[in-house]
């Protein structure tokens, strides 16, 4: 590969993740139905690329009762939230004419992945969202940089055909700096270093997930909605499985400065 091919996507994918991080760290910070509300929207338009990419026939109908569930479940008390959005997942697999189980398995991944998002920003606060977005961003950057400039052999090719080994451990290391950087204002000590690693590795099998899911239906991008980043499912698909981990740990009692 050329260098000029190599960084041919750098630009637009800056761009778009300058404006994606802008309007993310406003919601975060604004919280409450702002952040709520991108939640939703974001859960929509993950279920609506799934449906697409599956070939439904009626996308838009998933897309947009997806939006509505992820609003009941934020809004309606616990015990209803797994119920309401496995309904949600199976009536959007309804439409699905072949593949219905990976399917599923993408749209449930997604509106939890969501869900936990959400609930972290409602219950956990401010500080750990931000933790939780700098470990991925971070990791992935970090990846995207090494992978790029070292290359080298590749991590897990059967799924995802560009992630090396050296942008894996890149990310590791990022991840490992930000769980230093946040160990004092979270309040978590030097035990937020290693509980970083784990969850940029979650946000990295994410983001593999995804990539097997495209390949499994042989499509680059989930979409083409974010220039130079895909699809909302390209781009969020590592916030998921780490947004899902660290609430997995929260609800255990596992995540440091927690209560």
């Amino acid at each position: 590969m050329s260098v000029s091919a190599r960084w041919s996507d750098l630009a637009p994918r800056m761009l778009s993740g300058v404006a994606m991080i802008a309007l993310g760290a406003w919601a975060i910070w604004i919280g409450g139905v702002v952040f709520a509300a991108l939640v939703c929207v974001l859960a929509g338009l993950m279920i609506w690329e799934g449906a697409r990419m599956f070939g439904a026939p009626d996308s838009m109908r998933s897309g947009v009762l997806a939006v509505v569930a992820m609003a009941l479940a934020l809004w309606l008390p616990g015990m209803l939230v797994l119920p309401l959005l496995v309904s949600a997942g199976l009536v959007a697999a309804s439409s699905i004419e072949r593949e219905r189980g990976p399917f599923l398995a993408l749209a449930l991944w997604s509106l939890l992945g969501c869900y936990a998002m959400g609930m972290l920003r409602a219950e956990a606060g401010l500080i750990w969202v931000l933790w939780l977005v700098a470990v991925v961003v971070i990791s992935d950057v970090a990846g995207y940089f090494a992978g790029r400039m070292i290359g080298g052999p590749k991590f897990w090719p059967r799924f995802s055909p560009r992630k090396t080994w050296s942008g894996t451990v890149a990310g590791w290391v990022g991840a490992a700096v930000i769980g230093l950087i946040f160990a004092a204002p979270t309040g978590a000590g030097l035990a937020l270093v290693p509980v970083s690693v784990l969850v940029g590795f979650a946000g990295q099998m994410g983001d593999i997930a995804e990539s097997a899911v495209k390949r499994l239906r042989g499509v680059k991008d989930s979409s083409n909605l974010i220039p130079g980043h895909g699809g909302v499912l390209d781009r969020f698909d590592a916030m998921l499985g780490a947004a899902l981990v660290v609430v997995i740990l929260w609800v255990l009692g596992l995540l440091p400065g927690v209560a």
